[in-house]
């Protein structure tokens, strides 16, 4: 058994792939938000940031082991990417590890992807990558994936003989935790214990569920029950990615062994699919409501002492979503609602006339709609000009993220506060707002462009959280999207058994 250090390779690439958003994917679009090449110190204070490609760093530094940095490439969701730049990445990442390998100092590969990537005429891009990956590095390098939960998980992607873990927890507050758990079980294999080998099992559900209440916050904490006994290493429940149109679209259960119980693993498998599968079509697991009885329940909570928060979901840059609709200000306008925070709107042509005009200026500002029909239609304004930064940094995915919100100011009309940027990103955590003099604790509502993520920093300081389903890119009326590659039948789509 070996005991000296290891190296390890890592690399990276991550987009989860809207098959129905109104923006395109193109190079640019990796190269303005995460493109690190290999050995390039320029770029890779910015890549540390990326969760579990960060991570990797830590955990390997605490083992004394050491790290080449591969490429790494990250784009917020949008749709799919032309062949070309899809092929680029994936080659430009098979060449810095065939040069690794060649070198011969690589004793393990760890690829931080999604898995819910699409390109034109690759619709498991991870797939694929790992297939190729796999070729190069040949049938004995241990090889770990680490994946988003919301990831599409195929049978390519097992068959490569990777090892396989995705978070648990949606908002995803555990990759570091995963990262770890997958790092020690490819040190054993590099060290020469057991091969681990990844199983899978789909599950034909699809849908939005987060982690932090009941009942799905039991079923994640039962997970662990069935890690370390009967050779099962790891489980990892994927809820896929609804607004993929594939045929890998939906649910699947991944379990990693050591493969001395293949029957307990499937028993594994079947228990955990059961469920899941329970729980999530036996009713909705957290209350997405209407625009206009969002406001409402919204409304009647309003007046605790802390602010309720109204969660604009459909409109979501996370899930690729164009982050300028409408509809909720709308609705709160008319509605006559008072002390409001709202954030934030990629507006960068408003953003950029605000920042012009200068902190205290009055102007009327056109506020929204400009992508198209689901974003609504623009909103007229008259506003004053109470803040402008371009060096705001909010946390992120990862825990001790920084990352940046382009240009931002803020805009007061009345009694309400308007957050609008030139870097589409989700609202991820109450700096989008402090960060501009904005008090959340005085507002009676705090809206934010987010579906779930927000809960891990705002909960501390809301009184409530309401979930509103209004009209946008993502929309949970999911009989509306025109799919054509799902595979069927599928819940919430068609009764399942």
């Amino acid at each position: 058994m070996r005991t000296d250090p290891l190296t390890v390779f890592v690399a990276g690439l991550v987009h989860e792939t809207n098959s129905f958003s109104p923006l395109p994917t193109s190079m640019r679009s990796f190269t303005n938000d995460l493109r690190h090449l290999g050995g390039d110190p320029a770029t890779l204070a910015r890549a540390r940031v990326l969760p579990a490609y960060g991570d990797l760093f830590t955990v390997a530094e605490r083992h004394g082991d050491r790290v080449i940095d591969g490429p790494t490439a990250g784009a917020q969701p949008s749709g799919p990417a032309p062949r070309g730049v899809y092929e680029g990445l994936r080659d430009a990442l098979l060449a810095d590890l065939k040069t690794a390998m060649a070198a011969g100092r690589v004793d393990m590969v760890v690829l931080t992807l999604h898995g819910a990537m699409v390109a034109q005429d690759y619709p498991d891009c991870e797939g694929d990558l790992l297939t190729h990956v796999r070729a190069l590095v040949g049938p004995d390098m241990p090889v770990g994936v680490t994946l988003d939960l919301h990831g599409n998980a195929t049978r390519a992607m097992v068959d490569s003989g990777a090892v396989i873990i995705a978070c648990k927890e949606y908002p995803h507050i555990d990759f570091l935790a995963r990262m770890e758990e997958l790092y020690t079980i490819l040190a054993a294999m590099a060290r020469g214990g057991p091969k681990a080998r990844t199983h899978i099992r789909k599950v034909p559900v699809m849908g939005l569920f987060g982690t932090t209440e009941q009942p799905m916050r039991g079923f994640v904490d039962r997970l662990a029950g069935y890690e370390g006994r009967d050779g099962v290493l790891s489980v990892s429940m994927m809820h896929g990615f609804i607004w993929s149109d594939t045929e890998h679209t939906g649910a699947a259960v991944l379990a990693v062994s050591d493969g001395s119980d293949l029957a307990a693993v499937d028993r594994v498998l079947a228990a955990i699919a059961a469920d899941f599968q329970a729980i999530v079509t036996a009713a909705p697991l957290q209350e997405r409501l209407p625009l206009d009885q969002a406001v409402d329940k919204a409304v009647s909570l309003m007046g605790s002492g802390k602010p309720v928060v109204l969660a604009d979901s459909s409109d979501n840059p996370g899930g690729g979503a164009a982050c300028d609709s409408t509809f909720v200000l709308r609705a709160l306008l008319d509605r006559g609602v008072q002390n409001v925070a709202l954030g934030m709107i990629w507006d960068p042509q408003a953003a950029l006339i605000a920042a012009d005009a200068g902190v205290g200026a009055k102007l009327p500002l056109r506020i929204g709609g400009k992508v198209g029909p689901l974003s609504g239609d623009p909103v007229d304004l008259e506003v004053t000009v109470t803040a402008v930064r371009d060096d705001i940094r909010q946390r992120g995915l990862a825990t001790d993220g920084d990352d940046p919100i382009g240009l931002a100011v803020a805009l007061r009309a009345g009694t309400w506060d308007i957050v609008l940027n030139s870097t589409r990103q989700q609202t991820f955590s109450p700096g989008c707002f402090t960060e501009l003099g904005i008090d959340l604790s005085a507002k009676a509502l705090v809206v934010v462009k987010s579906t779930q993520h927000f809960r891990a920093t705002f909960d501390a300081i809301s009184s409530a959280t309401v979930y509103c389903d209004a009209p946008g890119s993502l929309n949970m009326n999911l009989g509306a999207l025109p799919y054509r590659h799902l595979r069927r039948p599928i819940w919430p789509l068609d009764p399942v058994s």
